[in-house]
């Protein structure tokens, strides 16, 4: 095939390609199932490479077929429909590990919690307990008390927290562990 007959055909791929999403974003329900049919194996084999859980894998790929049906008068596609499809599904199972993250963020913060609780012994009142805990916060050293606070008293996501001190998630995530694996071993000895 020359390159003319090949530019012809691409385009014709091109315009038969935008039909398609034009009737997507119309809600053609053919259009749908001819999409669900062609892509939905696909994009759960790829997820399912990201996460090794099928049955996640399936919950994302429905996900983010689910917010491409309700958003689809929104979307704009500037590249291949396929490649759209896989970078939703991509950013949906990254939005999955960002919730999960923060499901152990608040675990971390009921451990906290569960520390400074389990100060309470009969002779200390709950003001001694807060002056033992901000007492063992203010040991840290100052960026990771810096942190920890920005983090469990200011609410500061980890990704934010990066960003203003122009340091790597990572690291934060690495302060914060270091802040509360102090804060969990203070906490012991005053329980001794």
């Amino acid at each position: 095939m020359n390159s003319d007959k090949l530019n012809i055909f691409l385009n014709l791929l091109k315009v038969k390609e935008l039909n398609f999403i034009q009737k997507l974003k119309q809600g053609d329900e053919i259009a749908y199932q001819i999409l669900y049919d062609k892509y939905y194996q696909w994009l759960c084999n790829y997820v399912f490479k990201l996460c090794e859980n099928k049955k996640l894998s399936e919950d994302i790929v429905q996900d983010m077929l689910m917010k491409f049906y309700e958003k689809r008068r929104k979307i704009t596609i500037t590249g291949s429909l396929k490649n759209y499809l896989f970078t939703s599904c991509h950013n949906q199972f990254l939005q999955h590990l960002r919730k999960k993250k923060i499901k152990f963020d608040d675990l971390d913060t009921i451990k906290c919690e569960v520390i400074a609780s389990s100060m309470n012994t009969q002779e200390y009142h709950q003001e001694t307990k807060l002056k033992k805990l901000h007492q063992y916060i203010d040991e840290l050293p100052p960026r990771c008390k810096e942190i920890f606070v920005k983090n469990k008293l200011e609410k500061t996501i980890y990704k934010d927290i990066a960003k203003d001190m122009d340091i790597s998630v990572k690291t934060v995530e690495n302060q914060m562990s270091k802040a509360l694996k102090h804060l969990r071993k203070r906490a012991n000895q005053f329980m001794l």
